[in-house]
């Protein structure tokens, strides 16, 4: 495949990738949306379809990689680090350009949920949430567009990261490559698709379980550009952990991969 169509197809594949993501979080979590409330387990299985539907769409022309960590842990695997800058780019912008359409696709949701002093807090009011985002410098809503731990221990939270991904990346080295094994099969979009939606449920409750630095890194830029009323700041001290973490993950899979499997 050519690095044209490498770019292309991560841009569009990532796009789609935390449209869905991202979109899921928005319609479970702002006012006005038909399916606020409606729990982590939507939240989990969303983003799972959301990579099937996503790796389904860009496989052709990327091998839908979707996910620096994946192609850290390839790129390990075939000791080729030809096309690694390609990937990460297109899946950089991808993951911005799929935070920007959810945000438009909920821009009345952002908007009715951003003015609602119960949830940013002002003059006479003593919001929970309020108080908690300021202490945490991550506004309202910010884990629409990337993640944040429900307990801040940096050792903690990078481990949990390490090891969602950990699991992510050997379950695609093994079993979800496509004959090339240079990119996600037909039964392996399937079968990742189905260990993201394990490692949410059983991995995801400590960080919200990024397991993607571009995943985190692409939206969380966009939420610091978008034109939100009071949407807070965009937590840039934690911002390194889900990206640097699942790095490690990918990294430690990829040298087991070589170890145990070739």
């Amino acid at each position: 495949m050519s690095s044209s169509d490498i770019f292309i197809g991560e841009t569009i594949g990532t796009a789609i990738l935390i449209l869905l993501g991202a979109g899921v979080v928005a319609a479970v979590v702002l006012k006005a949306s038909k399916a606020r409330n409606a729990g982590w387990l939507a939240i989990t299985f969303g983003w799972g379809f959301a990579v099937l539907t996503a790796v389904y769409i860009s496989a052709p022309l990327s091998g839908a990689h979707l996910n620096p960590a994946v192609t850290l842990g390839i790129a390990i695997k075939d000791n080729d680090w030809s096309n690694v800058p390609t990937y990460f780019a297109g899946q950089l912008l991808g993951a911005m350009i799929g935070a920007a359409l959810a945000w438009v696709a909920y821009y009345g949701q952002f908007h009715a949920h951003l003015t609602d002093r119960e949830i940013v807090g002002g003059p006479g009011t003593q919001s929970t949430k309020a108080v908690e985002a300021r202490e945490a410098q991550a506004g309202p809503v910010l884990g629409v567009f990337s993640t944040g731990p429900e307990i801040r221990n940096v050792a903690m939270n990078l481990a949990t990261e390490i090891i969602g991904t950990f699991v992510l990346v050997l379950a695609v080295l093994t079993q979800g490559l496509n004959d090339n094994g240079n990119g996600l099969g037909t039964l392996g979009a399937l079968i990742t698709a189905l260990v993201v939606v394990g490692i949410g449920l059983s991995l995801g409750g400590p960080t919200g379980y990024a397991i993607n630095p571009a995943r985190d890194l692409g939206p969380r830029i966009v939420h610091a550009l978008l034109p939100l009323p009071n949407k807070g700041g965009s937590d840039w001290g934690y911002a390194w952990i889900p990206v640097v973490g699942p790095l490690i993950g990918a990294a430690i899979a990829g040298g087991l991969y070589k170890l145990a499997f070739v």
